[in-house]
């Protein structure tokens, strides 16, 4: 009985074991088979359709240089308006920012220059019709005998005169202003805005101060002058193309080209000033606004290029993601030159026909990675 006891003992004890094995086995086979089941990341049918899947392309390789820069009133469509005459303003019809049209009134000043040239067309008329009057009663007095041929002359001379005088007399008064009740109109030689205004009702004015009291700019062309540092003088020249950005417009870029460079170095700043003349249509670039103007230049070069949209950042290292078929995306490292705008310059990491994807690369990168 003993011996059964312990035979019975000893095959519970291998069947234990044995079981324990089988189950070891199965655990292994599983953590085994575990990654074979996880698979392949494959991207969905529904975010297929919304992605947008672009070719690496060789392009002409282009260097920019970003500088800074500030608007300006385009200076060949200014008008300040300087006062022709002394006196008081007053009736100041518009406010800084105003929109005016060419011949609008913007104020009037009362002045004793005014009334004076107002006298002088007065006297002039009245002496032209004293001097017709003459002419005509000297006339009829030559035909009676009573007047020689030089009183004749003479008295033709003196109309002459006179009219002569009227014409000097109405031309001052049509160049300040026409109005013979001691008025000087001042009027907006062009439509556009009214950019500076130095005076007020009631304030003295006088010629010899030679400050304007309205500035008027139209504002549909503006320039940008932009800082040029020594080491970058070499890379500019007539014709780039620079693109113009804003802080009050961060998303908006104005396209333009360096017009004017001038060569020579401000003694202070030691820069060098170059001008882009820029349309301003829509008036949204407004002067002294700051800006920022990036110059390109292109090269005798050839290099891969990519949009910037494909391109992703981790980890101190660029790569891209390389699209085979939806089941088979590859992410590559790449090494970036530079970027200009939508497009980005590579030099190496991948090559031109390539395709990658090129629009929620980032969405893709992280499912790829996990």
């Amino acid at each position: 009985m003993k011996f059964k006891f312990l035979y019975s003992n000893a095959f519970f004890y291998m069947l234990f074991f044995a079981l324990i094995i089988l189950i070891a086995e199965g655990c292994g086979n599983a953590a085994v088979k575990a990654p074979d089941e996880k698979g392949k990341y494959v991207i969905p049918d529904s975010l297929l359709k919304t992605i947008k899947i672009d070719s690496v392309q060789k392009c002409q390789l282009i260097n920019a240089i970003t500088l800074t820069g500030q608007v300006d009133f385009n200076q060949d469509h200014v008008m300040k308006i300087t006062p022709m005459i002394s006196g008081n303003i007053s009736d100041i019809k518009v406010m800084l920012g105003d929109y005016v049209q060419q011949g609008q009134v913007l104020g009037v000043i009362k002045s004793s220059e005014m009334a004076g040239y107002g006298n002088d067309y007065v006297n002039a008329e009245s002496n032209v019709r004293v001097a017709e009057k003459n002419l005509d009663k000297t006339k009829d007095m030559y035909k009676s005998g009573l007047a020689s041929m030089t009183d004749s002359l003479s008295a033709e001379v003196t109309l002459q005169q006179a009219k002569s005088e009227l014409n000097r007399v109405n031309r001052v008064l049509k160049i300040n202003g026409g109005s013979t009740q001691g008025d000087y109109v001042i009027k907006s030689p062009i439509s556009g805005f009214v950019v500076e205004k130095t005076v007020n009702n009631n304030s003295t004015i006088r010629t010899d101060n030679n400050g304007s009291m309205f500035t008027i700019s139209d504002l549909k062309n503006v320039w940008v002058w932009a800082n040029v540092y020594e080491s970058n003088i070499s890379t500019i020249n007539l014709g780039n193309e620079v693109d113009v950005t804003t802080l009050s417009y961060p998303g908006k870029i104005f396209k333009g080209k360096v017009d004017k460079i001038m060569n020579v170095l401000d003694p202070t700043n030691k820069v060098m000033k170059v001008r882009i003349a820029l349309d301003n249509k829509d008036y949204l670039l407004k002067p002294q606004m700051f800006a920022s103007v990036m110059v390109t230049n292109p090269e005798n070069k050839q290099s891969i290029c990519i949009p910037s949209h494909a391109l992703i950042f981790d980890n101190s290292q660029y790569y891209v993601l390389v699209y085979n078929n939806k089941d088979d995306v590859k992410i590559t490292p790449v090494k970036v030159t530079s970027a200009i705008g939508d497009k980005t310059y590579l030099s190496e990491g991948v090559e031109p026909g390539q395709r990658i994807i090129a629009s929620q690369a980032i969405l893709i990168y992280d499912a790829l990675n996990n």
